[in-house]
């Protein structure tokens, strides 16, 4: 049902335009994307859904919000997932 309205296109191709946009105009816009984490949150070496902000040179820097006791667990819970899938892959 959503592909016949097109709003599954829509929210992916927002995206890339903000970030376009960002990147053009170097902006330093705060924009949600998949960065590499290096120390963020008490997290390394993985990428991870984190807020950045982008400019010319792709991401400046990842923005680290203030976060509950829960999300940050949350988002551990999710650098592991992400590092044994990681794992998993270089095994193959």
């Amino acid at each position: 049902a959503l592909l016949k309205t097109g709003s599954a296109y829509y929210a992916p191709s927002a995206a890339a335009a903000r970030m376009a946009r960002a990147v053009i105009t170097d902006s330093g816009e705060t924009i949600p994307v998949c960065a590499w984490v290096d120390g963020e949150y008490g997290i390394s070496g993985v990428y991870l859904g984190v807020e950045a902000e982008v400019g010319a040179g792709g991401i400046k820097r990842v923005v680290e919000r203030e976060l509950t006791d829960s999300e940050l667990d949350g988002l551990r819970q999710a650098a592991e997932a992400v590092r044994a899938k990681q794992a998993d892959i270089a095994d193959r």
